[in-house]
């Protein structure tokens, strides 16, 4: 009988005369012990009727859930944009594409605290996690409290086990940009960041590898409002130097469109370099230099690394992956 309203699983077997743990079963996948035949019948007539099913309480009642919990930390320097911060939406980006590729739901949380991602996995059922840009402190605790594999983008931390940590050669990037400025003759090199810590502290002292001499470093504001007129009372001290590494793009960009506005010309006056090479830096003229990191090359590691903790529960391990300068035409 055809009833108007939400096709429900029970419409569905009545029309059939099939039971409804065999829909129910279909619909699951939990196809090996209903014939081919049924399972055709009942797969058309799903579609006949355009039935949609819960697709939490399907997930929910799979002992795999096929989701991927992705885990964010909503730090104060992204200013309520977190999900629009370049080096993120490309995290993102290859994440997702792996993810579906491999047969995955992915799920996104922002999160002040770590431990908001204990509940989040819990209810979802979670098959795994990628955790991005929390404090080194907070992933052993993490760890303890959830039984899931996950995988953890640019941790800086003492791996105890049962965490694979896959980083980027921060190092090796700040060497690249130090080797490519000092062919180019620049000797006043400043390095700007908000913080000489972790990944910005390697890429700094890349830096400093690569030109041969230290370069200086200045800490720059979080806060967008506050580093325009930071720099501004700092502009005769930027135009000392003839050439600026910042350790992300966003901040290489802002800088770069500060100077501009203040008569300076990028990259004559003062050559900038940034790093993530995000989309922007085709996008800003001149077009900006970065060091690029290989978004789906990690991605496609994160899901190997999940797969196998899975079959490897004690499976841990550090992964490096390799970065390279990537230079605008123009310098």
């Amino acid at each position: 009988m055809w009833r108007e309203g939400k096709i429900r699983i029970i419409d569905i077997a009545e029309e059939l005369g099939v039971s409804t743990a065999t829909v129910s079963n279909v619909i699951h996948g939990k196809t090996k012990k209903i014939s081919a035949q049924t399972v055709k019948r009942v797969q058309e007539k799903l579609e006949e009727r355009g039935y949609i099913p819960n697709m939490a309480a399907t997930l929910l009642a799979q002992n795999d859930s096929r989701i991927i919990g992705v885990v964010i930390k909503n730090h104060e320097k992204y200013e309520g944009q977190l999900l629009q911060d370049p080096f993120i939406a490309a995290a993102l980006n290859a994440l997702s594409d792996e993810i579906e590729r491999n047969g995955y739901f992915m799920m996104i949380k922002k999160a002040g605290n770590i431990m908001e991602a204990v509940k989040f996995a819990s209810m979802w059922n979670m098959a795994g996690m990628v955790i991005l840009s929390f404090c080194a402190d907070e992933y052993q605790e993490f760890r303890s409290r959830i039984h899931i594999p996950f995988v953890v983008y640019d941790g800086y931390f003492e791996n105890e086990g049962r965490i694979c940590n896959i980083q980027i050669d921060d190092r090796d990037g700040g060497r690249q940009v130090g080797a490519h400025l000092r062919e180019r003759g620049h000797r006043r090199v400043l390095c700007i960041a908000d913080n000489q810590e972790c990944m910005d502290l390697q890429r700094y002292k890349g830096l400093c590898e690569g030109l041969g001499f230290p370069a200086d470093f200045l800490k720059i504001p979080m806060c967008k409002r506050e580093r325009e007129p930071f720099y501004r009372e700092r502009l005769n001290f930027l135009r000392q130097y003839s050439a600026v590494f910042a350790v992300s793009d966003y901040y290489a960009v802002d800088l770069m469109r500060f100077l501009q506005q203040n008569g300076l010309n990028v990259p004559r006056d003062i050559a900038i370099v940034g790093f993530d090479d995000s989309g922007i830096c085709e996008q800003v003229v001149p077009p900006l230099t970065s060091v690029r990191q290989d978004g789906v090359c990690r991605a496609q590691m994160a899901l190997r690394l999940l797969k196998r903790m899975k079959e490897e529960p004690t499976f841990s391990g550090n992964f490096l992956t390799s970065v390279h300068l990537v230079m605008s035409l123009t310098k």
